[in-house]
C-alpha cells in the first residue's frame, strides 16, 4: 500500500508556497543521498519547478547493467490555480501520483527492496498555474509550453513510459478509479498490452478499464485540433512506447476544481505503476508486441509524421 506516502506527499503539495525544493526535502527525508534534481523552468506565462528523481536498479543502466529503464511522468498544468482558486486542484493528481511512487521506491530501496531496472520519475510543481477554456469543462493551463516539458522529461534513457494524468473532463471515460490507454509508439496506436491489463486486474481486483484514443489525441499540442488532454504528449517526443494512466471519474470534473482528488483512486494508480515498474525492469512485462509492430511498419510504413505539427501550408 502507498497510502502513507500519498498522504505525506499531499501534505507537502497542498500549499500556496510549495516549491520543487520542498518536494526534494521531503524525498531526501526518506533517502538523504537520493538522486534528485530540481530546477526552475520558465515559459511564456511564468515558471514551474521541474522535479526529477532517478532510482537505480540492481541491473540497471546506471550501474552498467542491461535491464530496461521505465519513466513515470506526472503530467499536469499545475497543482493549484491561485489566486482564482484556493487549494489543491484536480489536475494535480498526476504530480501527486508521481511523487507518491518516487517516495515509495526510495523507501523500498532504503529497506533493501531494489528493483532490477532503473526508474525515472518526473513531474512539475506549480501552485499558481493559469486556467484555460475547454469543452466540456475548463482545463488547467500551464505557465510553460508542453514541448518544453517534453524536452525536460522525455530522454533517450527511457525504454518505456507511463504518463499519469488527471483525465476527468470528458464524457468518454465514465468510471471512478483509473484507466489505461492502448500503447502509443512512433505515431501508431497499438493494441492494449495484455501484460498491463493483467497487472491492472491484479492491483485493483476488478476488470480493467481502457480509455479510447483518437488519432488527434497523440499529435502534438499546438496544431489547433482537439485533444482529450495532455496525457499522451510524451509520445510525440520519443520512439519509446508510451501508455497513459488516467485518473478518472464517472462525471465530468474540471481540472481546476478543488476537493476533487480521491485518495483511493490515486493510490490505486500509483500502486499499479509501481508494480509495472517492478515487472518491466525484470523483463517480465511488455508494453507492445515487437513482431507485430514491425509487421505494421512493413505493411503501412512509418507513422511518425503524426508526432509533428504537420503541414502548415
Amino acid at each position: 500500500m502507498l497510502l502513507k506516502q500519498l498522504m505525506e506527499a499531499f501534505d507537502v503539495l497542498d500549499s500556496s508556497t510549495v516549491t520543487g525544493k520542498d518536494v526534494e526535502t521531503y524525498l531526501r527525508g526518506i533517502q538523504p543521498d537520493a538522486n534528485i534534481e530540481v530546477y526552475e523552468l520558465k515559459g511564456p506565462s511564468g515558471s514551474t519547478d521541474m522535479v526529477k528523481v532517478r532510482i537505480p536498479g540492481s541491473r540497471g543502466k546506471a550501474s552498467g547493467g542491461s535491464a530496461p529503464t521505465i519513466g513515470i511522468l506526472g503530467r499536469l498544468g499545475g497543482i493549484g490555480a491561485r489566486p482564482d482558486v484556493i487549494g489543491f486542484v484536480s489536475d494535480g493528481d498526476g504530480a501527486l501520483a508521481a511523487i507518491t511512487v518516487a517516495a515509495k521506491l526510495l523507501d523500498m530501496r532504503k529497506k533493501g527492496d531494489v528493483l532490477e531496472g532503473d526508474v525515472f520519475v518526473s513531474t512539475q510543481i506549480c501552485p499558481h498555474a493559469p486556467t484555460q477554456p475547454h469543452k466540456p469543462v475548463p482545463f488547467m493551463g500551464s505557465p510553460v509550453e508542453m514541448a518544453q516539458v517534453n524536452r525536460e522529461e522525455v530522454s533517450p534513457e527511457l525504454d518505456a513510459i507511463l504518463s499519469v494524468d488527471t483525465t476527468k473532463g470528458n464524457r468518454v471515460i465514465n468510471t471512478r478509479g483509473f484507466a489505461i490507454s492502448p500503447t502509443v509508439k512512433g505515431g501508431y496506436i497499438l493494441r492494449t498490452s495484455e501484460d498491463l491489463l493483467e497487472k491492472m486486474q491484479i492491483t485493483t481486483g476488478r476488470l480493467p478499464y481502457v480509455f479510447p484514443l483518437a488519432t488527434q489525441d497523440i499529435t502534438p499540442y499546438g496544431n489547433n485540433v482537439f485533444h482529450l488532454n495532455s496525457i499522451l504528449q510524451p509520445a510525440t517526443a520519443t520512439d519509446a512506447p508510451v501508455v497513459g494512466v488516467a485518473v478518472t471519474t464517472e462525471t465530468m470534473v474540471p481540472g481546476c476544481a478543488t476537493g476533487a482528488s480521491h485518495f483511493s483512486d490515486v493510490e490505486e494508480a500509483s500502486r499499479f505503476m509501481l508494480e509495472v515498474a517492478k515487472s518491466y525492469g525484470a523483463g517480465d512485462l511488455k508494453f507492445y508486441d515487437e513482431d507485430e509492430y514491425a509487421l505494421l511498419q512493413k505493411l503501412y510504413g512509418p507513422m511518425d509524421h503524426l508526432m509533428t505539427l504537420g503541414k502548415t501550408e
